[in-house]
């Protein structure tokens, strides 16, 4: 074999080595993007004052380590639950002011949630005026097949423990002020719920769909009791229900363009170079056959 040949062969092979560890790099990228991304998404939150002789607040949320607020709500009076509003990831602080204090007030109460991808969460002002606190909820999304999911809060101080049923199934049995059940599985139906407290009963009715999810806050109305149905999110999907949908939107990832046809290029190209370069490496030799 001449020098010319050997010199060939051993380009050719660092050629094709070349290839196949762009290949694999060009792989490797393909497969790491998604999961990049998937780990970006957004998740959920509301807020809730559920303190009945705690005063109207505004409510405070802030980005970790950003002191400008991402979102302010004025004058949160008892019984109000805020719309989930779509977040990014990550680690955030709530804080509550009394309605109309300065922003660079001292917060009355304040906490931290760290918000993970496709989760949604609940934080609510609970307790007494004297024990307020704030406290995180963590919130379902998906139910089992073809079943509803149903949890109760019991936010009345004027009756210290509720019983709470749906046509004879008990939800909540001497639920105390200011705690919560978990997450009870129902099946679909139109169902009349019924609180029945040491004074007081009151009752609503509502319609469980397959894939629903409630939160069912009894509350004091002034002069009675009353039940308000919060859903939490509807059809199974995962994002709740009046959130905005992930989509192309907000803080959604954005996907890229697909990686698949970009490595086949990428590969097919690496390829044609390599054909390329053998062909004129190869050139000499032939010359030089032809001359003899």
């Amino acid at each position: 074999m001449t020098w010319h040949a050997l010199l060939t062969r051993l380009t050719i092979t660092r050629l094709a080595k070349a290839t196949a560890a762009c290949g694999i790099a060009l792989a490797a990228i393909a497969f790491a993007a998604p999961a990049a991304s998937a780990s970006a998404g957004p998740g959920w939150l509301r807020l809730a004052h559920l303190s009945p002789n705690t005063p109207a607040v505004d409510v405070y949320l802030y980005s970790f380590g950003n002191p400008n607020a991402r979102i302010v709500l004025r004058h949160v009076a008892y019984g109000t639950v805020s719309p989930y509003e779509q977040v990014a990831s990550g680690e955030y602080t709530v804080a509550m002011r009394g309605a109309g204090a300065p922003a660079s007030s001292k917060p009355v109460l304040s906490t931290t949630v760290n918000v993970a991808t496709g989760a949604a969460y609940t934080v609510a002002g609970m307790g007494p005026a004297s024990g307020l606190r704030l406290q995180i909820l963590p919130d379902r999304l998906v139910t089992p097949p073809g079943r509803a999911l149903v949890r109760v809060i019991q936010a009345s101080l004027n009756q210290q423990r509720v019983t709470v049923t749906a046509a004879g199934k008990v939800l909540a049995h001497q639920l105390a002020f200011s705690k919560l059940t978990s997450y009870r599985s129902v099946a679909p139906r139109d169902w009349t719920i019924r609180a029945a407290g040491e004074s007081e009963t009151t009752s609503v009715s509502i319609n469980l769909a397959a894939g629903t999810i409630y939160t069912l806050v009894v509350l004091d109305d002034p002069g009675h009791l009353t039940i308000d149905a919060l859903e939490d999110a509807a059809g199974s999907r995962v994002a709740p229900s009046g959130a905005p949908t992930t989509g192309l939107g907000g803080t959604a990832p954005r996907p890229g363009t697909p990686l698949l046809p970009w490595l086949a290029a990428g590969a097919a190209g690496l390829l044609l170079a390599l054909g390329g370069a053998a062909h004129l490496l190869r050139k000499p030799r032939r010359a030089a056959g032809h001359a003899r």
